[in-house]
């Protein structure tokens, strides 16, 4: 896609990933309307990517489209390639894209786990190889999700992933200090496949201390304190009502000995 909007010579330049749709579409559109220029990776969904770019520029940034298979590693630093070479100021990548699948360890077949951890761990980490072999300064925010606080192991290899990724968040912040901060956010519910019944909205709600579900505007939110607060790295501020907080663990205070 030729952009007509004018590119700023001093204006910040965001890859975000998956974000032809869903999350990642509402994180590009929200980083455009800030100040950002937008690098737009989507896998295939190549008509909701035109879409999205066309209203990206609508609210006044510059956005092309760039097309990749995360999963396929080896694809990675051709799309660094290609994106500074069309953006040369590049400084931030937001890791979105996502797969997701639930099932548990005994279910998992090594085509899902495969899957699982190479868009939701394996992508990010050479994502992230590649922006810090090509930016001298920049940020890196992965999107990761609230389950980090639980062990469901319904999600077995999903969940295995994205704790991963945490520890990737956490390595990554020591080794590219001081020139790259990376950091990351962890979503609850916020947007639920569109499978889920307004029935099944409800019943997470109740689980959630602040009852409420939470909107992309609060993620946003997230990411921008990140990007605004130069002292601080290697952090992951989980954005969920305060679900998280809720597993007590089994066995905790309510010991009766009179029942033993």
């Amino acid at each position: 896609m030729n952009s007509t909007v004018s590119l700023k010579p001093d204006r910040p330049v965001a890859l975000v990933t998956g974000s032809a749709v869903r999350l990642g579409k509402a994180l590009a559109l929200d980083l455009a309307r800030r100040g950002y220029d937008i690098a737009l990776h989507y896998r295939s969904s190549a008509g909701p990517a035109a879409a999205a770019a066309a209203e990206i520029e609508s609210a006044g940034a510059r956005c092309v489209p760039f097309q990749a298979d995360l999963a396929d590693a080896a694809a990675i630093p051709g799309l660094l390639a290609d994106v500074v070479n069309t953006f040369p100021g590049l400084s931030l990548l937001v890791n979105s894209a996502s797969a997701y699948a639930q099932a548990t360890i005994a279910d998992t077949t090594p085509a899902l786990f495969d899957e699982q951890f190479a868009v939701n761990l394996r992508a990010p980490f050479f994502l992230t190889q590649a922006f810090a072999a090509r930016v001298d300064q920049g940020h890196v925010v992965n999107i990761i999700d609230n389950k980090i606080g639980f062990n469901q192991f319904e999600y077995a290899a999903y969940l295995l992933a994205k704790k991963g990724l945490v520890e990737l968040t956490r390595m990554a912040a020591l080794e590219f200090a001081p020139r790259i901060r990376v950091n990351g956010v962890a979503p609850g519910v916020v947007l639920p496949a569109s499978s889920r019944s307004d029935e099944y909205i409800q019943w997470r709600i109740q689980g959630i201390p602040l009852r409420m579900q939470g909107e992309t505007a609060h993620i946003s939110a997230a990411i921008h304190a990140l990007l605004d607060n130069p002292f601080m790295t290697g952090q992951v501020l989980v954005v969920d009502g305060g679900e998280a907080l809720t597993g007590v663990g089994q066995n905790a205070a309510q010991f009766d000995q009179d029942k033993v």
